[in-house]
């Protein structure tokens, strides 16, 4: 709906934008947005279809973490303990989905915004965005969003923004691995879709693959890293499309994706 806390499109080619809609709170993270970006998250990972996800924002940020005023009004652990593993549900829920997820960032984004950024598996920015785990200046030092920060941005640089809460630009972002690319605001959507339009021409089934691998073997030592990529790419070798792909690699033409997912 055009007037709910995500507004969620998909075009023919199975791209599928979530967009935050709640411009006049920077699209914090309250406890409605969370609640939508699980449904929508959900549906996309039922989606056979589905081939992008696209997470957007309306208004001048993309999202400024945590809706502090919901927080602030419930003093209590209980509470506090259901809302931040709602969160981290939520954003590993990204990270599970088999399809590719590109944050599409303009404006702010801190906090837990940050951390969506950094939880998404690439990030197309805005020339003028700004990035910030920025809870410490009010006392609270950002400890979830520090996970996938610190898978994204190396360690010194990410405990200076955790520990100052200082921002950072999008060039920045770029630089320490925190966003992939970055476009003046005119160019940005026309730089997302180059990124979409590459994506799109690859097979899904490698892509979701490939996707799940890359996340449990970042986490495993080389050993057992080295044999889960090795049984994945195995794995996929026996797939059509993969047959399809180097069958007309070795016949020197273009493969037919269409053929290999009949």
């Amino acid at each position: 709906m055009s007037d709910g806390p995500v507004i969620e499109e998909r075009d023919a080619r199975g791209v599928v934008t979530l967009t935050m809609n709640r411009a006049a709170s920077f699209n914090a993270l309250s406890e409605d947005m969370l609640a939508a970006l699980q449904a929508a998250i959900g549906r996309v990972a039922a989606d056979e279809g589905a081939r992008v996800v696209v997470l957007a924002a309306r208004g001048k940020a993309f999202c400024a973490g945590h809706n502090l005023r919901e927080m602030i009004g419930q003093p209590e652990l209980a509470y506090y303990q259901q809302l931040f593993a709602r969160c981290s549900r939520m954003m590993l829920s990204l990270q599970q989905l088999p399809v590719p997820v590109i944050a599409r960032v303009q404006g702010l984004a801190t906090a837990a915004g940050c951390q969506l950024v950094a939880q998404c598996d690439l990030a197309v920015a805005a020339e003028d965005a700004s990035f910030a785990v920025s809870g410490v200046n009010f006392g609270l030092f950002c400890s979830t969003p520090s996970v996938p920060l610190l898978r994204n941005v190396p360690a010194k640089q990410a405990m200076e923004m955790l520990l100052t809460g200082d921002f950072i630009t999008a060039r920045q972002a770029r630089e320490r691995g925190l966003v992939n690319r970055v476009a003046t605001a005119e160019g940005l959507d026309a730089e997302l879709a180059r990124l979409v339009d590459s994506i799109l021409a690859k097979p899904r089934l490698a892509l979701a693959m490939g996707k799940e691998l890359f996340y449990r073997q970042r986490e495993l030592g080389p050993e057992a890293a080295y044999q889960l990529a090795a049984q994945t790419m195995a794995a996929n070798m026996m797939e059509d499309c993969a047959q399809e792909g180097v069958r007309a690699f070795t016949e020197k033409r273009l493969p037919d994706w269409r053929a290999s997912a009949a």
